[in-house]
């Protein structure tokens, strides 16, 4: 089958190591389904794997990709929630959980075998294209903003770097649940199109805000962190997934963080059931993803460059026909 893949690392220039061609129909193990992909979304996760960040050299080559919408063995529509083992389902009882690609072979193929019990169905009312940009970026955002930032309607919240996949579904969702939301980006396009999205209002990074805000939703790391700290109101939650810029920031902030009674809250991914939620919470509201493009699978170098550039707002699906 056709698939997009990592056949080398190298931490310097990720993209040397992406392959496209043929790879072996997934092996499908006890408790285990394969589903016949029709989307697939890409996340950083894919660029960190060819960097050699959560996979090793011993498991290449490995087919990447976390994120899937397809069809099941008996035709029926699903998503993929993408992290194996975290309830002991189709693994083994000492196997610590993982994200697809870490340890199984992922997405970016014509099918992917995993864990029964990681299948869902599909809302008829989302697409493919929607529904594959939902169990990595969307879930982090959800969970982000849901259970750890512990936000209600009405609260503010700061989403630093607007355009990349988490950040763009931190301001939707947000949007949708009333909160209001301010966000920060470089380009001046990518905050006018965060305004559009519901953004009450969006800045230069870095910028002043018009007043201390309840909570920061943080994927941008070192080069946002010291203001996420200062844009923060006493006794506020900044929640962070990621760091693309770099996870060594200059100014800690330490002294603001005990002073001020800050909260800290470190986010990964989501559970199964917060993505059943977030598939009925984007049903219910009309809530949808925002996609930048979508490319079919032979075209999968583009999208991963276009990523590595940082020159995207939204998700970049990959399709099968």
């Amino acid at each position: 089958m056709f698939a997009a893949y990592a056949a080398r690392i190298d931490r310097d220039q990720p993209l040397t190591g992406l392959e496209l061609g043929e790879r072996p129909a997934p092996d499908v193990p006890p408790g285990w389904t394969v589903v016949n992909v029709k989307a697939a979304s890409l996340n950083h996760h894919d660029l960190w794997s060819l960097r050699g960040v959560g996979l090793s050299g011993d498991k290449l080559p490995m087919i990447l990709g976390c994120d899937a919408a397809g069809v099941d063995a008996d035709g029926n529509e699903v998503v993929i929630h993408s992290v194996i083992g975290q309830t002991g389902h189709g693994v083994g009882p000492d196997e610590p959980r993982s994200i697809l690609t870490e340890r199984y072979q992922g997405t970016f193929a014509e099918q992917v075998a995993v864990p029964a019990w990681n299948v869902l169905p599909k809302p008829k009312a989302l697409s493919f294209e929607q529904a594959a940009c939902l169990p990595t970026a969307w879930l982090t955002a959800y969970r982000m903003l849901f259970t750890n930032a512990g936000v209600r309607p009405g609260d503010s919240v700061l989403v630093q770097g607007a355009g990349g996949g988490v950040a763009t579904a931190a301001i939707v969702l947000g949007k949708a649940a009333g909160l209001r939301v301010y966000a920060t980006s470089r380009d001046e396009a990518k905050r006018k199109r965060a305004v559009e999205l519901g953004a009450v209002d969006a800045f230069e990074s870095g910028a002043r805000l018009p007043h201390r805000v309840d909570a920061v939703i943080e994927t941008v790391g070192a080069a946002t962190w010291s203001h996420s700290v200062k844009s923060l109101r006493p006794g506020g939650t900044l929640v962070i997934s990621g760091a693309t810029s770099g996870d060594r920031p200059s100014h800690a902030e330490l002294t603001r963080i005990f002073f001020l009674e800050l909260k800290i809250v470190g986010s990964t991914m989501g559970s199964k059931d917060e993505l059943e939620d977030l598939l009925a919470f984007c049903e219910a509201t009309g809530v949808r993803p925002v996609i930048d493009e979508v490319l079919p699978l032979d075209r999968a170098r583009e999208g991963f460059e276009k990523l590595a550039a940082g020159e995207l707002f939204g998700k970049i699906v990959l399709t099968n026909p």
